[in-house]
């Protein structure tokens, strides 16, 4: 049973950077598409970017230009790399991670970005 585990949350002030990571702690599977979604107070958990083992690249207009998302070639980790943050960026980021029909999260990061 894979194991997501993320890092890298925290604290940041507005225009600042922080990167998150994503690992499978069971170092079990490579999966067929990872990524990161988002859950601000009060609303609905969203897409934030995702990447996929054939090539496929979803990022959410919101951040494009600012986040970066990426992989490692074993297809068992994601980071995003998030700069020139915005205090509307503030939420909970949680991995997510697929393979076949299975949906895998972590257990999310708190991200708060002070204007």
């Amino acid at each position: 049973q894979a194991q997501l585990v993320e890092s890298g949350g925290g604290l940041a002030q507005a225009g600042g950077s922080l990167r998150l990571s994503c690992e499978d702690s069971a170092k079990v599977y490579s999966f067929h598409a990872m990524g990161w979604y988002r859950q601000a107070p009060g609303k609905q958990r969203e897409l934030v970017a995702r990447i996929s083992a054939d090539g496929r690249l979803e990022i959410a207009d919101s951040v494009k230009g600012r986040f970066t998302i990426s992989g490692d070639a074993a297809w068992d980790a994601v980071y995003l790399q998030m700069d020139a943050l915005k205090p509307e960026d503030t939420a909970v980021y949680y991995c997510n991670a697929l393979r076949g029909g299975a949906v895998y999260w972590g257990q999310g990061t708190q991200v708060t970005v002070a204007s």
